[in-house]
């Protein structure tokens, strides 16, 4: 299993523009030097557009997708991102402030606990969410954020390609879902339902990071999915 921390997160040093095609290009390269061929891709919120673009690029190397809290249909716009939406149309500076207002420690808590019920925000200890944001402190990351936030606008610009890909590949998938995400609606699985229909899809009692509180659960899916096939 590969598992990279994308450009601009974690202990990965940000590209000089932070955008999703500079990312799939980076991870492309790792790909290629590390010489993987066929691949499960995992989907998951930032990850989504890289994904997409990598297995669009190579169709035929994509053995199956695994699809957690992954945003490729106008139907996953939860509602209450209109500030994102605005800055999108209007790049301009008020606007760049409403969008990247989340950009705190608090909005870093809010990635991990917004829209969970209280018993089940309890259970993430409070260490996760402080680490993330040291880490986000590091050179370069708040403004890798600040450029991916701007960007995601040009992927939802592709979200028709994305389906006409889905539609000719019918690439294998499974879903594993955290049904209070307050960035994708859960309208989203239904659409992901749709385009590929024999996909098997999990609604677990979860947030946004579904894996804080479903790792193990998450873990066994995945693995049954992958010896299915």
């Amino acid at each position: 299993m590969i598992a990279p921390d994308l450009p601009g997160h974690g202990d990965s040093d940000p590209l000089p523009t932070a955008t999703f095609d500079g990312v799939a290009d980076a991870i492309g390269e790792l790909l290629e030097h590390l010489d993987i061929g066929p691949r499960y891709l995992h989907l998951h919120d930032w990850g989504a557009p890289v994904g997409l673009q990598i297995a669009m690029q190579a169709p035929g190397q994509v053995l199956g997708q695994v699809v957690q809290n992954a945003n490729a249909h106008r139907s996953g716009r939860a509602p209450g991102r209109d500030a994102t939406r605005a800055y999108w149309t209007r790049p301009d500076v008020d606007n760049e402030a409403a969008a990247t207002a989340h950009l705190t420690l608090e909005g870093t808590r809010d990635t991990y606990l917004a829209g969970l019920p209280a018993e089940l925000a309890a259970r993430i200890p409070a260490a996760h969410w402080q680490e993330d944001w040291r880490v986000m402190n590091r050179p370069g990351h708040v403004r890798t954020q600040r450029e991916r936030i701007a960007d995601h606008g040009r992927y939802a610009e592709r979200f028709d390609a994305i389906a006409d890909y889905l539609a000719r590949w019918q690439p294998r998938a499974v879903l594993v879902w955290g049904r209070h995400d307050v960035y994708f609606d859960i309208a989203e699985v239904l659409s992901w339902m749709r385009a590929l229909p024999r996909m098997q899809a999990h609604v677990l009692d979860g947030g946004h990071l579904l894996l804080e509180m479903h790792g193990e659960e998450t873990t066994d899916i995945i693995l049954s999915f992958i010896a299915t096939h």
